[in-house]
Parts: C-alpha cells; sequence; structure tokens
C-alpha cells in the first residue's frame, strides 16, 4: 500500500528532475493547497493530489 504523501525523493524520481527543483514544485503545490484550507507538510505532498496536477488522474500506473 502507498502512502499518503510523497517525499521530495520521491517526486524528484517520478519527474526526473533534481532534489532542490522538486522542493520548489512541492512549494507551489502546498501554495496552492493552503489557499483552499488544507493544512500541508513542508517536503512532501499530497499524492493524489501530485498525480492529478501533473497527470490529470487520481493514480499513475508505470507499465
Amino acid at each position: 500500500m502507498q502512502k499518503m504523501f510523497m517525499r521530495v525523493e520521491e517526486v524528484a524520481e517520478e519527474l526526473d528532475v533534481s532534489v532542490p527543483y522538486a522542493y520548489k514544485l512541492i512549494r507551489q503545490m502546498n501554495a496552492e493547497l493552503k489557499k483552499t484550507g488544507c493544512v500541508t507538510i513542508a517536503g512532501r505532498i499530497d499524492r493524489k493530489y501530485f498525480y492529478e496536477h501533473f497527470y490529470g488522474t487520481k493514480s499513475y500506473e508505470r507499465g
């Protein structure tokens, strides 16, 4: 079972970007979530929100 939140290393690997850039992306997404009233955790992003934001779906299966 996958965890609810993705850490920065997982985001960097998924998008094939550097860890500092992944932090920047997470900060941007967390700022968007805060505007909607969600509680966020620095350096982590909700997995469902991540996949909706980048892939337009709630999950992603590698095939």
